[in-house]
């Protein structure tokens, strides 16, 4: 009986560290709460090279750093995305969800790094846009643009039915 009643405890105490592991992490991505969320570029920026470093992600599927890139971003790009936004591009569901963040360094043909852009999907924020939010830094890491950014979304607009994405077809 004492046996089965300290491991039931032991059970409880994983899934309660696992249960509260997973909405800090959720809280992470949706959180800093009061102080604007993910939908703010200082707090994005603090997130994706302090807590959860993007330079530790996976790259897009299919590309490699510096790969050959295009106008507006640049003459050689490095695309480096979520764990969840990875499972949707490799599973071609067709749908980014919450949460997901795709990161693009932008280099000049020298391949000297001349912004980092990036895309996080944040639910309710802009349905008209694919919510997403919008943000440009400069290799410093101060914020350029943010938000409903009006280039981003006339540009990638054209991809709506891609999940706003150029890097990639995400659907079958």
């Amino acid at each position: 009986m004492r046996r089965t009643l300290i491991l039931m405890l032991a059970v409880a105490m994983i899934l309660t560290f696992a249960g509260l592991s997973l909405a800090i992490h959720a809280d992470d991505q949706e959180g800093y709460q009061g102080r604007g969320g993910l939908t703010n570029g200082a707090n994005l920026w603090k997130y994706i090279t302090k807590e959860e470093p993007y330079t530790k992600w996976a790259l897009w599927p299919g590309t490699e750093k510096m790969y050959k890139g295009t106008e507006p971003h640049g003459f050689f790009l490095t695309t480096y995305v979520t764990r969840g936004a990875k499972k949707v591009i490799e599973k071609k569901k067709g749908k980014f969800t919450q949460s997901n963040i795709i990161v693009k360094e932008n280099y000049k043909p020298d391949k000297t790094l001349a912004a980092i852009t990036v895309m996080y999907k944040a639910k309710g924020y802009n349905p008209e846009a694919g919510d997403w939010f919008w943000a440009k830094y400069n290799p410093d890491g101060s914020v350029d643009k943010e938000g409903k950014v009006e280039g981003c979304i006339k540009c990638h607009s054209a991809r709506a039915d891609n999940g706003w994405v150029y890097t990639g077809d995400i659907k079958k």
